[in-house]
């Protein structure tokens, strides 16, 4: 151990300890630097498995032990797997599930003891379910998963699904159409929340908004010609409630979009209504239940009956008579969903691994299960034969019994392999099974081998490496390795052809999707770590239209999203970041869409010129009345909101160095006194207290947001006076920092009972904002606080690593949550490391570092850094006279 305390631990000690599974709100995840899955409360079963381009639907197998599904009692979560105990009985159950490290398969190693005091014969069976499709396309936010009938997204139905696991086969709950929902005449919507109807907060319940990719192939259908009549919902009782206007006809057509009424349609409910068709050839939507994946929708095909609910396609026999009134009759069920048409059955759906899909077989030792619609294939193999295996339509049983004596431990292990044809899959399962615990091995070895890469200088997996903290303060250590660590295990080496990427969340939404705020948070430690894949996103990045989208799909490199406010400071500051990171100037003369990157950089930081309140004199550039393009839960979030004005005013004296860099003073002069002006407009808004005042058409309203504590203190330092700093101080200690972890909107404003969300809200924080608090601390001259904020964090994580939103369970105390539809992992948390870096030893690395001394020291109160792979530490600084940047080369820096 140094003087200055440890350095770099072991990968292991950063694996989470064992957490009882009442303590988590959110499952732990695996990954591989390819795929992505959840774990389920059995002992087996992942739901939102995806290694593009395989994607799986539904979730795999669960395990039972004498017949029961045992649920898992406590979970451990490491970089390289997930185990779950649980005692069945006198016979205690381990399971380690864990996903070859760049490969696409998965294994399963049961430990299976008798802790009895009695010789115990058991009956060990394992489900065997691998719905897999392959896709190249449709991989947005929310990325298609196959069902019986479709490839789309439905994040609540297959949420229903993993919550159901523990319930056996009763109940088909993808079916459950939760919540009241229109319903809706004629040509159905996309699904997800329509922008045009719904303004209330994203607080994201039953629905979310449509954030998929244009190459989804998804599109609006067609209406069919007929009239409606009679809309009612009959209850489990026999009651009968009209829905809308109970003497309305409606005639529809190929355009129509009708709300009729809005109804619940709860298990064992019928909806019920007369239709005429118009023809006999009739094609298209009649009615559907609500605007989602999971709708209850009713149409014709040819003048065919068929509805569609959760997955499922039942299409009738018996054409409709045109002309005449047919009363219809859709019923949800537990068990089922049916429709008739005058008292004749249509047809009802059939359980979902039933085999309308997908066909499992035996293949002597191993199973295989084959998608109809794709080339999709999977193998099922085993590291002991299993007594027996049985076929049950999509899915087998391979079935094991066991001897026990008392304390007699008894190892079983279990692979899939996901291939495009029936041999690959099958001879890779098989030759993982053969060598099964050294394959299982292996898979940790890996880990732990890029783990060393990422902080060894001239490592062969990264094009850089990150500085190695050296402290005793082992709250810290955790604090700060565990944020590289998320950084490393967010990262996806098999998915984009720019190279390796960061993904930004998931598993539940997002294999190859990033997000320009959320890479921002961290820029300068993705400019550390992997310069050369970090410049390959950056140019990625600004070819996509980043004034329409908050994302881009990584794989086929296209949009997602919404316009999020937050896109113009985002990337320039991922770009001045890299740039005073690495000294690439020569980034600046690249071209993205057209233009070069000094460009993009100039129309980002002049942005509020566009974009100026029309609502008095002011420079303040409004954000716009969208909530969804700024915090979305918070409603009032909106117009000029004081923080992204101030990263405007930084953006604009960043941009003012690199014209001074490139020999322009012209323009550096131009953009100071923008920044100037904009500045004290800014300061302008100031409340008082350490709060600040968003300016709306209607008036100014004063909010206590972190966001505005952040930016304000990153950008604007210098315009801050010593009093005003003190209140802003005193305001986060005082409202915002809570225990372990922090609030983002204090509890005390008054928007904060409509803003119930754990990211953005005042129930919790987004993963980001503690280290970009921290950062601002340090900024405003209280590194000791920014300290503490820092050595809590690791607390918060639930076992594993930060997601996206960590929500107050009281006391001082908070969890990763699931509510809100948060990811279990988000990359923007990796802030906590880039604040011990840039906060507590203030490696700044900023563009101002290329011409000036540069900021920082390896030495603090906290400890010592080295390995620092930044301009004036382990890289030179380049030489910038008056030349202009496109004449600089520094290339030997990457």
């Amino acid at each position: 151990m140094s003087r200055r305390g440890r350095g770099l631990p072991p990968l292991d000690e950063l694996a989470g300890p064992w957490m009882p599974r009442e303590d988590l709100a959110h499952l732990p995840t695996l990954r591989n630097r390819w795929g992505q899955a959840h774990v389920n409360d059995d002992l087996t079963s992942l739901s939102w498995l995806a290694m593009p381009p395989y994607a799986g639907g539904y979730r795999t197998g669960v395990l039972r032990i004498d017949g029961e599904i045992a649920r898992a009692e406590r979970l451990r979560w490491s970089p390289w797997g997930v185990q779950r105990v649980a005692d069945c009985s006198g016979i205690r159950v381990l399971s380690d599930t864990r996903m070859a490290y760049e490969d696409s398969t998965l294994l399963w190693k049961l430990h299976v003891e008798n802790t009895s005091e009695q010789t115990r014969v058991v009956e060990v069976e394992q489900e065997l379910i691998s719905l897999v499709a392959t896709s190249e396309v449709d991989w947005g936010w929310l990325y298609g998963t196959p069902w019986n009938a479709g490839h789309y997204h439905d994040f609540y139905a297959t949420e229903r699904l993993r919550g159901a696991v523990l319930g056996g086969e009763g109940t088909q709950v993808q079916l459950r159409q939760d919540g009241e929902r229109w319903v809706r005449l004629g040509s159905p919507r996309i699904p997800g929340i329509q922008r045009d109807e719904d303004s209330e907060p994203m607080l994201l319940e039953h629905e979310l908004p449509d954030h998929s990719t244009s190459d989804s192939g998804r599109v609006r259908a067609s209406g069919a010609a007929a009239r409606i009549r009679g809309l009612a919902v009959v209850d489990a009782d026999g009651g009968t409630v009209a829905v809308g206007d109970a003497q309305a006809v409606h005639p529809i057509g190929p355009d129509t979009d009708i709300r009729a009424g809005r109804t619940e349609l709860p298990f064992d409910s019928i909806l019920v209504f007369e239709v005429e068709l118009a023809d006999g050839g009739a094609d298209g939507v009649v009615l559907t239940h609500g605007n989602h994946p999971d709708s209850l929708q009713f149409g014709v095909s040819a003048g065919l009956p068929w509805f569609t609910i959760g997955g499922e396609r039942v299409l009738g026999d018996t054409s409709l008579t045109p002309g005449s009134w047919h009363r219809v009759e859709l019923r949800v069920a537990a068990e089922g969903a049916s429709a008739s048409v005058d008292g004749e059955p249509v047809g009802r759906t059939r359980p979902w691994w039933s085999g309308q899909r997908w066909l499992a077989s035996t293949q002597g030792e191993t199973v295989a299960v084959i998608d109809s619609l794709t080339p999709a294939r999977s193998a099922f193999a085993f590291s002991e034969r299993p007594h027996e295996i049985v076929v049950d339509g999509s899915r087998a049983f391979a079935r094991w019994r066991l001897e026990l004596e008392p304390g007699a431990p008894h190892e079983l292990g279990v692979v899939v392999r996901l291939a495009s044809d029936e041999a690959s899959a099958d001879a890779g399962a098989r030759a993982v099974a053969e060598r099964f615990e050294v394959e299982l091995a292996d898979v940790a070895e890996r880990w732990r081998e890029s783990w060393l890469n990422a902080f060894t200088p001239g490592n062969p997996e990264f094009s850089g490496y990150l500085p190695t903290l050296h402290t005793k303060d082992s709250d810290l250590a955790r604090s700060y390795y565990l944020g590289v660590l998320l950084a490393l295990y967010m990262r996806n080496t098999k998915v984009s052809p720019i190279g390796p990427v960061t993904l930004t969340g998931g598993p539940r939404l997002g294999a190859t999707t990033t997000f320009y705020w959320d890479q921002s948070e961290w820029a300068r430690v993705a400019a550390m770590l992997d310069p050369v894949g970090h410049r390959n996103w950056i140019l990625a990045a600004l070819g996509q239209p980043y004034e329409s989208s908050h994302s881009f799909d990584t794989k086929n490199l296209l949009p997602v999203g919404n316009h999020y406010a937050a896109n113009d400071h985002a990337l320039f500051r991922i770009v001045s970041s890299y740039i005073g990171v690495t000294g690439d100037l020569a980034l600046l003369d690249e071209t993205a869409r057209g233009r070069t990157v000094r460009e993009h950089l100039r129309d980002m930081a002049y942005r509020p010129r566009e974009t100026r309140v029309a609502f008095r004199s002011s420079t303040l550039a409004d954000l716009g009345r969208d909530a969804w393009e700024l915090l979305e839960c918070v409603p009032n979030y909106r117009d000029a909101v004081v923080s992204f004005n101030a990263g405007y005013v930084g953006m604009l004296r960043e941009f003012a160095e690199l014209a001074r860099i490139d020999g322009d003073e012209a323009s550096a002069a131009q953009a100071d006194a923008e920044a100037e002006a904009l500045a004290h407009d800014v300061m302008g808004q100031y409340a008082g207290g350490g709060r600040w005042m968003i300016a709306h058409p209607e008036g100014d309203e004063t909010i206590g947001h972190c966001l505005d504590f952040e930016l304000v203190a990153a950008d604007m330092t210098q315009d801050l006076s010593p009093a005003i700093r003190g209140e802003m101080v005193d305001f986060v200690v005082g409202h915002l920092i809570d225990g372990d972890w922090m609030r983002a909107l204090s509890p005390d404003d008054p928007i904060a009972p409509l803003s119930d969300r754990p990211d953005h809200g005042a129930a919790g924080a987004f993963a980001a904002w503690p280290g970009a608090t921290a950062y601002g601390l340090c900024r405003l001259g209280r590194a000791d606080v920014a300290a503490g904020v820092l050595r809590r964090a690791h607390r918060a994580t639930s076992g594993g690593l930060w997601g996206q939103a960590m929500e107050a369970i009281g006391d001082g105390r908070f969890r990763v949550a699931e509510r809100g539809v948060s990811n279990r992992e988000s990359n923007a948390a990796v802030a906590v490391s880039e604040a011990v870096i840039a906060g507590l030893f203030g490696v700044e690395a900023s563009v101002h570092g290329l011409r000036s001394p540069v900021e920082g020291s390896v030495e603090s109160a906290w400890g010592r850094l080295s390995n620092i792979r930044a301009v004036g530490f382990d890289l030179q600084q380049p030489s910038v006279d008056s030349r202009s940047a496109r004449d600089l080369s520094v290339s030997t820096n990457l």
